[in-house]
C-alpha cells in the first residue's frame, strides 16, 4: 500500500510539473507574440510610412527607381503577412476573442488553403476552460501538420462535440496510417499531444493502421458552469 501511495503521489507530481511546463511555454509564446506585435509592428509601420513619403516626393523618378520602390512595398507587405502568421501561431487571437470552435474553423480553413488538403470541420460549442482550450487547439495544430508532413493525407476531418465523458475532440486523416505497436513518424509530436491532454485531466486515444489513416480522439473534462 505504501508503494502504491508513493507511486500515486509521484504520478500526481509529474502531472503537475507537466502542466506547469505547458503553462510556462504558452505564457512565453504569448509574451513573444506581444513583443512581435508591438515592437516589430511599430517598425514595419514606420517603414511603410517612410516608403509612402518617398513615393510621393518622386513622382517623376525614372522607371527603374519606381519599380524598385514598388518591389520594396511588396516586400514590406510580405513581411507584415509573415509577422501576422507567426503571431497567430504563437498565440491564436481568435481563441481568446472568439472561442475554440471558431478558432479551429479558422485554423482548418487556412491550413487547407496553404496545404491544398481538404479539411472537413464539424465543430459544436463546448464548455472548456482556457488551459484545456489551448491544449485542444495545439493538438489539432500538431495533428494537421503531421498529417501533411508524414501521413501523405488528402483529406482530414476535425470534430468537436460534447460527450458523456466531457468534451470530445477528434482529428482523422485518410493518409498512410501506421502500426500503433511501433514508433510512428512524428513520435515526439504525438507524445507532446498526449502530455498536453493528460495535463488537463483528459485522455488521448490513437486509432491507426497501415493504409487506413489515423484517428486521434481526445477527451477533456468539461468546465464547470460559470456562477
Amino acid at each position: 500500500m505504501h508503494a502504491t501511495a508513493a507511486a500515486a503521489q509521484r504520478l500526481a507530481e509529474l502531472t503537475a510539473l507537466n502542466r506547469h511546463l505547458q503553462t510556462a511555454r504558452e505564457d512565453e509564446r504569448a509574451r513573444l507574440a506581444r513583443d512581435l506585435h508591438d515592437e516589430l509592428g511599430a517598425l514595419l509601420t514606420a517603414a511603410a510610412f517612410d516608403l509612402a513619403r518617398v513615393r510621393a516626393r518622386l513622382p517623376a523618378a525614372d522607371p527603374e527607381t519606381l519599380q524598385r520602390l514598388a518591389h520594396l512595398g511588396q516586400v514590406l507587405d510580405s513581411v507584415v503577412a509573415i509577422k501576422r502568421r507567426v503571431i497567430e501561431d504563437l498565440r491564436p487571437s481568435a481563441l481568446d476573442q472568439l472561442g475554440l470552435p471558431i478558432a479551429l474553423e479558422i485554423l482548418g480553413r487556412e491550413f487547407g488553403e496553404r496545404s491544398g488538403l481538404q479539411v472537413h470541420l464539424a465543430l459544436q460549442p463546448v464548455a472548456l476552460g482556457p488551459a484545456a482550450e489551448i491544449a485542444a487547439y495545439r493538438l489539432v495544430q500538431e495533428a494537421l501538420t503531421n498529417a501533411a508532413k508524414h501521413a501523405r493525407a488528402r483529406q482530414l476531418w476535425v470534430t468537436l462535440q460534447a460527450a458523456e465523458e466531457g468534451v470530445e475532440l477528434g482529428v482523422r486523416d485518410d493518409g498512410a496510417g501506421f502500426d500503433t505497436r511501433l514508433a510512428p513518424p512524428g513520435t515526439y509530436g504525438l507524445a507532446g499531444m498526449r502530455c498536453r491532454v493528460e495535463a488537463e485531466g483528459g485522455t488521448l486515444v490513437v486509432d491507426a493502421a497501415p493504409g487506413h489513416g489515423t484517428h486521434l480522439i481526445a477527451t477533456f473534462p468539461a468546465a464547470a458552469p460559470a456562477r
